[in-house]
């Protein structure tokens, strides 16, 4: 096999959609998907295009952003290796609902819609992954819109933080280092608040030992910020 392919067939073994197929299909399927190279802050797709291709990331971070009337983005979600994105427009055949844009140099995969199909019709069981994969994001999409409509900042906040280390943190030295560059700014867009008060929020979190900053990363004790909120 192929570097491209050994790849391809390793992301879709981490996706939620893909990895019910054996290791012969998803070798199978893999000649249809490309490979893609991004810089950092690339953009992807915009919000608007057509939306012909269904993507995995591989490796790197992507942002899912929303244009505001009001000329600001809002960051809907933050994608790594193995989420799917762009996916529902493709399966509804509507243009992309928002722009999908790099956070750091990364890589994706992605099929025409297509070829999607075709293999959907192939194997059945791909099409109860899908309704399974996006039930639970729209699950989660409502979850985040109750905490931002009920919440306290605060509490926002550190929700933030401890989802995304679950997702994407790595141990390191006591912490869970989120993975990728994260910015003040990022983290208020996706909690609803300025990016003042999330400034003042997390240097709060730093001097109760909860939350520390180290080579442009984000650490976290888990614990400790867990009982914040529990008491």
């Amino acid at each position: 096999m192929r570097g491209p392919d050994r790849m391809i067939v390793e992301i879709l073994k981490k996706s939620a959609i893909f990895s019910s197929l054996k290791d012969d299909e998803l070798k199978s399927i893999s000649e249809l998907f490309e490979v893609l190279e991004f810089n950092n802050n690339e953009t992807v797709f915009h919000e608007g295009d057509s939306s012909d291709k269904f993507y995995i990331l591989a490796k790197g971070n992507v942002k899912i952003m929303k244009h505001s009337v009001m000329g600001k983005d809002i960051i809907l979600e933050l994608m790594s290796s193995g989420d799917v994105f762009g996916g529902v427009a493709v399966l509804d055949n509507k243009p992309y609902p928002a722009s999908a844009q790099t956070m750091e140099t990364s890589s994706v995969i992605r099929i025409s819609r297509q070829k999607l199909f075709q293999i959907m019709e192939e194997y059945p069981i791909l099409k109860l992954e899908i309704v399974k994969y996006f039930s639970d994001k729209l699950r989660d999409a409502h979850e985040m819109l109750k905490n931002i409509a009920t919440e306290r900042v605060e509490r926002r906040i550190g929700s933030l933080l401890l989802k995304l280390s679950e997702k994407v943190g790595v141990d390191d030295d006591g912490y869970r280092k989120i993975d990728f560059p994260l910015t003040r700014q990022e983290i208020s867009e996706m909690v609803g608040t300025t990016v003042e008060t999330c400034i003042r929020t997390i240097s709060k979190f730093q001097k109760q030992g909860m939350v520390k900053s180290s080579g442009g990363r984000i650490m976290i004790k888990e614990e400790l910020l867990k009982n914040h909120f529990e008491e």
